[in-house]
């Protein structure tokens, strides 16, 4: 896809301002500026430079990204817009040039005769398998315009819950990483100048002074060391929770934590009961739904559990027969869906699944929000007193024999 770069200028403030810009050709750049009440004084075709190939890079397309594109699109093909055409208006929309890039692609593509599905499963990096597969059903039934409307609406959900977990965790992460800062920079330059005097009168020092001295000289000589060693676990770590046996065992593990065990059990029923509702509501069979739904639910668990549901439907069975001996799906989740099944509401079953773990997850984020404040403050009470009884008290104590 072309990117030019212009200057131009705006004609109310007179202001100029030189840009790259991802467009299907230079014509549609320029009338894109001009309804944006700007005059054209260059534009030159830049594909090739370093600065449009770093902008490339520089920009990635996030999750928050997608989300807005689904729910503008969505707007657009509602209001009986051609698809073409409001992916030409969307490149204005946005600020991403990542982006802009892409749907410029995109708008070249389905110009071109290729279908929308198809143009978006050429970029499986950016688009799920889910998202994919629901443009396509709505493409097969004509029903476009309300499979996108869905589509966005549940990815904003979901980005909504994704952003609450990481507001969740940045306050302790933050608390906990500046704790160990201050901490390496204690043990290093400030413990050794107050702990000298001490080791100087040969007196008999606390077991715990003696581990604080220790400690401390053993991180003066091996701190880039233990740099090194701490940087090799963590790529060992990654590397081996990358392989299927150790992704196995970190999902497992997700799954009986304390507290947080509950929640993610949460989150991953809200991916499946989400997911297959969309799916369905889609017009996707629900042996399809299934296949996609196990590859996006994000937990191993939880996929072979879907894969096993299956092969139990394709064996005749109902939907709920899996997971009524699961210790990993709830009660309460196979009685409702096996209601649905009866009813043939399906769909709007799932959804209610869906909003009551919803608000679980939610309330459960709510209060570790809450409960960590207190639970840091303890933390770093406790840091700060074994540092007084280690290094100020035999101190005090030597002090106050003079």
């Amino acid at each position: 896809m072309p990117i030019f770069k212009y200057t131009a200028k705006n004609n109310s403030t007179g202001k100029k301002k030189t840009k790259l810009e991802a467009g299907i050709s230079e014509n549609e750049v320029v009338l894109d500026l001009r309804r944006h009440d700007f005059s054209v004084l260059s534009i030159v075709d830049a594909g090739n430079t370093l600065e449009a190939k770093l902008n490339l890079i520089l920009n990635p397309i996030k999750t928050k990204d997608l989300v807005i594109f689904s729910r503008q699109f969505s707007v657009m093909i509602s209001a009986n817009v051609p698809v073409v055409e409001s992916l030409l208006i969307l490149i204005g929309q946005t600020d991403n040039f990542s982006l802009k890039d892409m749907i410029a692609n995109i708008a070249f593509e389905v110009d071109s005769g290729s279908l929308l599905s198809d143009s978006f499963a050429r970029r499986p990096k950016i688009f799920s398998e889910f998202f994919i597969n629901i443009i396509k059903s709505g493409e097969t039934s004509g029903k476009l315009d309300e499979v996108l409307t869905y589509l966005a609406d549940e990815m904003e959900k979901s980005y909504d819950m994704s952003a609450k977990i990481k507001g969740a965790m940045i306050y302790p992460i933050f608390i906990l990483a500046g704790l160990s800062g201050v901490g390496v920079v204690l043990m290093v330059y400030v413990i050794p100048n107050l702990t000298s005097i001490l080791t100087e009168t040969g007196m008999r020092l606390p077991l715990a002074t003696r581990i604080i001295i220790g400690l401390s000289g053993f991180l003066q000589k091996y701190l880039l060391l233990v740099g090194f060693v701490i940087a090799g676990i963590i790529m060992a770590a990654r590397y081996y929770l990358q392989s299927t046996p150790g992704r196995y065992q970190m999902d497992a593990f997700k799954l009986k934590m304390p507290i947080f065990g509950r929640l993610f059990k949460y989150i991953y029923l809200m991916r499946f009961t989400r997911s297959l509702s969309t799916l369905l509501k889609g017009g996707v069979t629900i042996t399809r739904a299934l296949e996609i739904t196990a590859n996006v639910v994000g937990n191993v668990i939880y996929r072979d559990l879907i894969l096993q549901t299956l092969n139990s439907i394709n064996d005749g069975n109902p939907l709920s027969t899996v997971m009524e001996s699961s210790n990993y799906v709830p009660k309460m989740v196979p009685q409702m869906i096996s209601v649905g099944e009866r009813t043939g509401r399906l769909d709007t079953v799932l959804d209610k699944i869906t909003d009551f773990y919803g608000r679980e997850a939610g309330m459960m984020l709510a209060n570790l929000s809450t409960l960590m404040e207190p639970i840091i403050m303890v933390v770093m009470g406790l840091g700060v007193g074994v540092m007084v009884a280690a290094v100020l008290m035999p101190m005090y104590n030597m002090a106050s024999q003079f």
